[in-house]
């Protein structure tokens, strides 16, 4: 992809994020996630029917990249089954830890392939889908 066009996608995804904005519902999961070494510090909240993602959510103070990243997963992984959305999860991972990873699943997530070149932006980018990680991977200790 163009770096013209990862950076107008990246933009678009700040100014204006998916679902911004936590609601007061008991069907969500929520967990907060924070970044030691910089301002980030999101939430993020996820509501799963069916085993299908349906909603996901988040709010916080951060940087760019962090937010841009939770607007892209969010419309990443929305109305994904719970396999789809680790799928995602793990090639998501492995593109940005330089391994072999499947780039058809990732949709516009794909702008982050490069991340790898500013590691001081890993953790901005990674921030949410750690924490969507840590909510699959609760679900599967609950089973």
């Amino acid at each position: 992809m163009d770096a013209n066009l990862k950076r107008s996608v990246i933009l678009e995804h700040y100014q204006n994020p998916k679902n911004r904005g936590l609601v007061d519902d008991k069907d969500y999961i929520k967990i907060n996630m924070n970044n030691e070494s910089c301002i980030d510090e999101i939430n993020i909240m996820i509501k799963i029917e069916d085993n299908i993602i349906k909603d996901i959510r988040f709010d916080g103070d951060a940087c760019a990249m962090c937010i841009s990243s939770s607007s892209i997963m969010i419309e990443t992984l929305l109305n994904k089954t719970l396999e789809e959305a680790k799928n995602i999860l793990n090639n998501f991972l492995k593109m940005i830890d330089e391994q072999e990873y499947d780039e058809t699943v990732l949709e516009s997530a794909i702008v982050y392939d490069d991340t790898y070149k500013q590691p001081n932006r890993k953790k901005c980018v990674l921030l949410p889908w750690w924490g969507i990680e840590k909510i699959l991977k609760g679900l599967e200790n609950v089973r």
